[in-house]
């Protein structure tokens, strides 16, 4: 009899002090140092993709020559009310018959949000007698409807 008398004493005692332990562990800081560096930024709501035509603003830079290759620098901005899914970008390249040449193109594979600027590179080889290039901009759920600016 006297061990059941001290098992309930214990039990008792442990479920008295528990929960003080816990509310006195879950004080904050009173006042956090100064050169603690901010906490990253949330991620970003998520807005439905656009179904059919979505539109976005895009710039282009000066293509270069590097190593055989030709880069573009690109940027582009979603002007859409909704995300955009699966953005692909290509770059075609004619030459002097105007036929087509060479070409390079990008996948986005994330969403791009309503307001949301990504920055990327067009690659596409090198060949002789190339004269002027278009862009194809596409979507997983239809067409894109670009519009160049001149600073993004």
């Amino acid at each position: 009899m006297n061990r059941r008398s001290v098992f309930f004493a214990t039990a008792c005692l442990v479920a008295a002090l528990v929960p003080a332990l816990a509310h006195a562990q879950a004080k904050p800081a009173a006042n956090p140092p100064a050169s603690a560096p901010a906490a990253p930024a949330a991620p970003g709501k998520w807005v439905p993709p656009v179904k059919g035509e979505a539109t976005v603003d895009f710039w282009n830079g000066k293509p270069s020559i590097v190593k055989g290759e030709i880069v573009t620098v690109m940027k582009v901005k979603n002007t859409s009310k909704g995300s955009i899914a699966l953005l692909s970008v290509e770059e075609l390249w004619y030459n002097t018959k105007r036929e087509v040449a060479t070409n390079g193109s990008y996948r986005n594979r994330a969403l791009l949000n309503p307001g949301d600027v990504i920055e990327f590179k067009l690659v596409s080889p090198n060949k002789p007698n190339l004269y002027t290039n278009q862009f194809v901009f596409k979507h997983a759920n239809g067409n894109v409807k670009p519009n160049r600016v001149p600073k993004l």
